[in-house]
C-alpha cells in the first residue's frame, strides 16, 4: 500500500485502469481481425473468443485483487496453467496497451506534419503510399506491444523466484547479527515451499536475531499458520521478533494476527519493546503497528528505555525514520516498498512507483548517527511480477 491511500481504494483505480486496457486492446485486436483475411464468420468468432478469453482474465484477476483467495499451497499445474498466465496478461497487457495508444497518437501526430508540410511546400497530391513500409511498421509496433507479455511472463517465472543475499555491516554498539525477512505476502504466489526455502535460508545463516518486519499475508488470514510454522523453524540465540503490516489489518484481525504469534511463540512487538542481553550489555529491540492502517505510538514503544541503550526498532513503513533518528536509534529496519517491485533502472536513476511516493523505497540511509534499511522483502502485491527488484534476504553484523 502507498503511503496516505487506502489499499481498497487503490486497488479499485488499479482495476479500471486494468478495464480501460482490456477495452482498448479489444478494440485494437478486433480492428485487425476485421482487417485480416477469412470470411466473415470466422471473424466473428475469432473476435467473440478473444473477447470472451479476454473478459475470463480480466475477471480472474479482478477477483484474486478483492477477494480473499484461501487455496493454500496450489499444484503447480495450477500455478503454471492458470494463476501466473492470467498474473502475467494482466500485467503485460496495461503495458502492452499503453504502446499501442502511443504509437498510434504518434502515427497520427506524424501524418498531421506531413500534410502540414506538404501543404506549404504546394504539393497537391501526395507520393505513392509504400505498403511494404507501413507492414514492416505495423509488425514492429506488434512486436513491440508484445515485449511486456515477455517481460510479465520472465517476471513471474523466474525473476521473482530468485533472491538476493545482502549483506552489511553498521555501527550499534553491540555485535549482534541480525537476518530480516519482510512482505512475505503469503498467499497463492507464495506457497509454503517458498517460505521453506527462505526460511532454510535463514537457518544457514546462523543469526543471533531473526526479525520480521510485516505484511505476512497477502489477502487471506488462512494462510499465516503456515507462514509462522515456517518461521517459528528459525533458532536464534535472542529469538524471533516481529512486528505488524498494513496487509495485517486489511486482511486481518491484530488480535487474531496476535494469537498466533504467541501461540508459536514469536513475539509480536506491537508499540512495545524488549531488552536484549548479550555479553556487552543489553540492547533494545522496538516495534511499532503499521503507519498508515494500524495505531502506531513511537513513545509508547519506547517508553522507559535508558537513551544510552542501543536501540533497533522495527516498523513496516519506512517513514517513521526521521522521528526515530531524532530519539536517537541507532537503527531502523522496514519494508512495505518492494524496492519498487517493478523498476526501471536508467544511468544515473532508478523509476518505479515507490520511487515517486516515497523518500525510502529500498536500501540504506542515514540521518547523523541513526541508520534505516528498507528491504526489497520476498513476497509481492498486486501482480507476482518483479522486475530489476528481485526478492531480498538482508543479514546485518552489527558492531
Amino acid at each position: 500500500m502507498l503511503l496516505g491511500i487506502r489499499v481498497p481504494r487503490l486497488r479499485l483505480i488499479v482495476l479500471a485502469v486494468m478495464l480501460l486496457a482490456q477495452v482498448y486492446l479489444y478494440i485494437r485486436f478486433r480492428g485487425a481481425i476485421r482487417a485480416s483475411r477469412g470470411s466473415d464468420g470466422f471473424k466473428s468468432l475469432a473476435i467473440r473468443l478473444m473477447g470472451g478469453t479476454m473478459c475470463l482474465l480480466f475477471f480472474l484477476n479482478g477477483y484474486s485483487l478483492f477477494r480473499h483467495v484461501p487455496w493454500v499451497d496450489p499444484p503447480v499445474a495450477a500455478q503454471i496453467g492458470l494463476l501466473y498466465p492470467v498474473a502475467a496478461w494482466n500485467f503485460g497487457s496495461l503495458f502492452s496497451a499503453l504502446i499501442l495508444f502511443l504509437t498510434r497518437v504518434a502515427s497520427r501526430l506524424g501524418r498531421r506534419v506531413v500534410r502540414l508540410q506538404q501543404a506549404q511546400t504546394n504539393y497537391a497530391t501526395c507520393g505513392p503510399v509504400n505498403f511494404g513500409r507501413r507492414r514492416f511498421l505495423k509488425a514492429g509496433v506488434g512486436g513491440l506491444a508484445t515485449l511486456p507479455m515477455l517481460l510479465s511472463g520472465y517476471g513471474a517465472a523466474y525473476a521473482a523466484k530468485s533472491y538476493d543475499l545482502q549483506e552489511l555491516s553498521l555501527p550499534f554498539g553491540r555485535s549482534v547479527r541480525i537476518v530480516q525477512l519482510t512482505d512475505i505476502h503469503a498467499g497463492i504466489y507464495m506457497n509454503r515451499k517458498q517460505m521453506q526455502r527462505y526460511a532454510d535460508q535463514v537457518i544457514e545463516l546462523q543469526p543471533d536475531l531473526f526479525v520480521l518486519t510485516g505484511d505476512f499475508i497477502s489477502n487471506s488470514m488462512a494462510f499465516l499458520p503456515g507462514c509462522v510454522e515456517e518461521m517459528v523453524r528459525v533458532r536464534t540465540r535472542y529469538g524471533t521478533f516481529a512486528t505488524l503490516g498494513n496487509h495485517e489489518h486489511l486482511w486481518g484481525k491484530p488480535a487474531e494476527v496476535q494469537a498466533i504469534f504467541r501461540q508459536h511463540q514469536i513475539s509480536l512487538l506491537n508499540n512495545t519493546h524488549q531488552l536484549i542481553q548479550t555479553g556487552q550489555g543489553p540492547f533494545a529491540l522496538a516495534g511499532i503497528d503499521d503507519l498508515v492502517a494500524g495505531r502506531p505510538d513511537l513513545e509508547a514503544a519506547l517508553r522507559g528505555l535508558d537513551p544510552a541503550i542501543p536501540t533497533l526498532l522495527l516498523s513496516h513503513h519506512p517513514e517513521i525514520f526521521p522521528q526515530a533518528a531524532a530519539h536517537g536509534i541507532r537503527l531502523t529496519l522496514s519494508g512495505h516498498y518492494h524496492g519498487g517491485q517493478i523498476k526501471i533502472g536508467l544511468p544515473g536513476m532508478e523509476i518505479s512507483m515507490a520511487h515517486f511516493w516515497t523518500p525510502y523505497p529500498e536500501g540504506l540511509y542515514r540521518i547523523h548517527a541513526s541508520h534505516l534499511y528498507v528491504s526489497r522483502g520476498i513476497g509481492t502485491t498486486f501482480t507476482p511480477v518483479r522486475l530489476n527488484a528481485p526478492p531480498e534476504v538482508t543479514v546485518f553484523n552489527l558492531t
